[in-house]
């Protein structure tokens, strides 16, 4: 029966306050074997925090951890992978953007973008609304940098 959320959350704020043995014992009991003795504190917090919400909520289903083993085996044969930026999101995808100190939030329904109450047909729209300034929506919303990445990464590859 997986935990409330309540419980888990309770749960997982308590971890601040266990000692550096405590959350070792805790990776050992979810990893099955010791940490490293170099891994900080924090990284300790975090991995036991993964694991708790993991069994909670469950982890990767077997499509996913399928297809991550798959890419793993090219990597590991010397293979590279394409790196493709997909712009389908599914209705109900939130984007969220922190914009002088205000977080701004925008739900993807369809064909159209809803921000404050209005639906609006563009991202740059809303960004030009929030900024007061023309930006691209999709670079203000944060959507763009792999395809920077990856030009850039192809410039240099072309010489």
């Amino acid at each position: 029966m997986p935990k409330p959320n309540a419980l888990l959350a309770a749960e997982l704020r308590e971890l601040g306050d266990l000692g550096t043995d405590e959350l070792r014992q805790r990776w050992t009991g979810f990893y099955g074997m010791a940490p490293s003795p170099r891994i900080s504190r924090e990284l300790l917090i975090r991995a036991v925090a993964h694991r708790m919400q993991e069994e909670a909520h469950g982890g990767l289903g077997k499509s996913c951890r399928r297809q991550l083993a798959r890419l793993a085996e090219i990597l590991g044969e010397g293979g590279s992978l394409e790196v493709t930026q997909n712009r389908s999101f599914k209705p109900g995808t939130k984007l969220i953007r922190e914009w002088k100190g205000k977080v701004h939030e925008v739900v993807i329904a369809g064909g159209t973008y809803i921000w404050a109450g209005q639906h609006y047909r563009s991202l740059s729209q809303i960004a030009r609304s929030i900024t007061g300034t023309r930006w691209s929506g999709p670079r203000f919303f944060g959507l763009e940098a792999g395809q920077a990445a990856a030009k850039t990464a192809h410039g240099a590859a072309d010489g």
